[in-house]
């Protein structure tokens, strides 16, 4: 399960005026982005490769230079890395070229290919990604660089304040994240990610993504101590419900969904504990698209305290 984080403002800021320059060139293009433009803008090579006939990432990887010196003295490592770490995509700073894993589902090519045209605008990524002749990433590092490349890719795909300003505007429910997904062309999970953090600025709001909840649905990779894929807070929601485990939201989420196979499972209302101690009402609802389960969690207003005669 992967908590949410947060980008510093000074960074975000930085990120976001890059995205501006990035949009301003193409004429601030109506929904959905296309990737292929911004390409062009940029300048960038976008290429595919496959694990499993990986030889045309040989050919690349063996002509990686940064100057007259070659980063990747041995290339067969970073095969190596590919294949152990899983990775579905890459970006190659020297020769400005994406490489995208075509054995990923197609569905999510788009958001990989965002993420590293984010690599691409930011100067220090590539600084970073060059390495050093002493020194790998920290882990720390690592998740930095690629959540700040994330963020660039949100604020890419879904056209920096345009989305965040219509999605305010549209009801607090999961029907408005179809719309805004049928919009601006990108994954359910991805809007609702961006929907989470839209509105819950001031407002905490939660989002979830997992397999299905119903305890009939669930499939032999299922973890009991790690039911959640994801699981995705608003600012507010980070600030003022920080104590508020996974664990409790699943098991809240698994009591009010059906079984069905795809479409809604199910809405209730949900109590959660604030940091004070003080509960509040939050209304979930729960949407299958038959690859993951997505929720949606908005608060209400704090609960009423029992009166006592």
């Amino acid at each position: 399960m992967t908590k949410s984080l947060i980008v510093s403002p000074k960074t975000a800021k930085d990120i976001d005026s890059r995205i501006d320059r990035v949009l301003k060139g193409l004429g601030y293009p109506e929904p959905p982005l296309r990737l292929e433009d911004v390409r062009e803008l940029l300048r960038l090579d976008l290429r595919f490769y496959t694990a499993d006939n990986p030889g045309y990432l040989q050919e690349v990887t063996n002509r990686i230079f940064v100057g007259t010196k070659q980063v990747f003295q041995r290339p067969a490592l970073l095969m190596d890395a590919i294949s152990k770490l899983s990775l579905q995509a890459l970006y190659l700073p020297d020769r400005k070229r994406i490489l995208l894993d075509d054995n990923v589902p197609k569905l999510k090519h788009r958001w990989n290919e965002a993420h590293e045209i984010g690599h691409s605008l930011l100067p220090w990524h590539q600084e970073m990604m060059h390495g050093d002749d002493e020194n790998t990433l920290s882990q720390h590092c690592h998740e930095h660089i690629e959540l700040e490349a994330n963020f660039a890719a949100a604020r890419l795909l879904f056209l920096r304040d345009r989305f965040t300003e219509e999605a305010r505007a549209m009801a607090e429910k999961f029907a408005s994240i179809k719309s805004l997904q049928t919009a601006y062309g990108n994954t359910l999970s991805t809007t609702l990610y961006r929907f989470v953090e839209c509105i819950g600025t001031e407002k905490p709001v939660v989002g979830v993504i997992s397999g299905h909840p119903h305890i009939s649905k669930r499939t032999d990779k299922f973890d009991a101590a790690n039911p959640c894929r994801h699981f995705i807070q608003s600012p507010a929601f980070a600030q003022k419900f920080s104590n508020v485990s996974e664990l409790e939201v699943f098991k809240s989420i698994s009591a009010y969904c059906g079984r069905q196979g795809g479409g809604i499972l199910g809405e209730d209302e949900v109590f959660l504990e604030d940091d004070n101690g003080q509960k509040h009402i939050f209304r979930f609802e729960t949407f299958y698209n038959r690859y993951d389960c997505l929720t949606l969690g908005v608060h209400l207003a704090p609960a009423k305290s029992p009166i006592f005669f």
